[in-house]
């Protein structure tokens, strides 16, 4: 006769918080290709601004770089707010409303999972716009500097974290409804007048709007794809976004 042994292991047998977040992340990303409106927001929508822009010149000017060079980072940065903030916002805030969030935190996944989670699904998802957005850029002439190729990486990165916290502050603290409202109209507004598609100096009043984590993902963005360089005052204002963000969403993240 066999006896089962009850004793407690050693090592609980449970998954490390990498594997968690990887998991969620797979999750996410599966969701997010397989959505439709998901889709028109992160890729069609920005394909469609990057074509607008290259074909009125906006940004032509004697002696300097062409439209579609100043466009496709910011297009770039555009679809990063898209991923982060409206895509994830959205689905958390109606996953929030269903209910399905409270599944979730009975989970050892926990906030900083979570977090972690759709922010690696973002990545996920962003690496596909990288491909699609770059490759139609560079059928329509567009010649990244290469020396720029790695910062422009390391501010993608930085950026889905940062707005993937936002969408995820606003889904956690507000009903669905409202979250839907606000992502959307924030998409526009950062998107038009945040600094993202539109280098900063075409605004005025540009000091304040310099400071916003949209401003630095997009003079992050056309600074190493533009002209090869890091800026710096960009990444620092755009990590600090991130951590703050990051925070609020751990701190005030309602479950349900």
């Amino acid at each position: 006769m066999t006896t089962l042994d009850l004793a407690p292991v050693n090592k609980p047998h449970s998954a490390s918080l990498v594997s968690k977040v990887l998991a969620q992340g797979r999750y996410e990303t599966r969701v997010t290709v397989t959505n439709g409106e998901q889709l028109l927001v992160s890729i069609i929508l920005p394909l469609l601004a990057l074509a607008g822009l290259y074909f009125t010149d906006l940004f032509d000017s004697p002696g300097g770089p062409s439209t579609i060079d100043i466009a496709t980072p910011g297009i770039l940065a555009l679809s990063v707010l898209s991923s982060g903030l409206t895509g994830q916002g959205i689905a958390t805030g109606f996953d929030r409303r269903y209910g399905v969030l409270q599944y979730l935190a009975t989970t050892p996944l926990g906030p900083v999972g979570l977090l972690l989670g759709k922010a690696v699904a973002v990545l996920m998802v962003q690496v596909t716009q990288l491909v699609v957005i770059g490759g139609v850029a560079l059928l329509l002439g567009w010649s990244p500097a290469v020396s720029g190729l790695g910062f422009a990486l390391l501010f993608v990165a930085l950026g889905a974290l940062a707005f993937t916290a936002l969408g995820l502050l606003i889904a956690g603290t507000v009903r669905a409804e409202a979250t839907l409202a606000i992502t959307n109209i924030s998409w526009v507004i950062l998107g038009a007048l945040g600094g993202v598609v539109f280098p900063i100096a075409e605004f005025a009043g540009s000091v304040f709007i310099n400071y916003l984590p949209s401003a630095a993902l997009g003079n992050g963005l056309r600074a190493a794809l533009v002209e090869g360089n890091f800026d710096a005052v960009s990444c620092v204002i755009l990590a600090v976004w991130t951590v703050v963000l990051s925070l609020g969403t751990i701190r005030w993240f309602k479950w349900r």
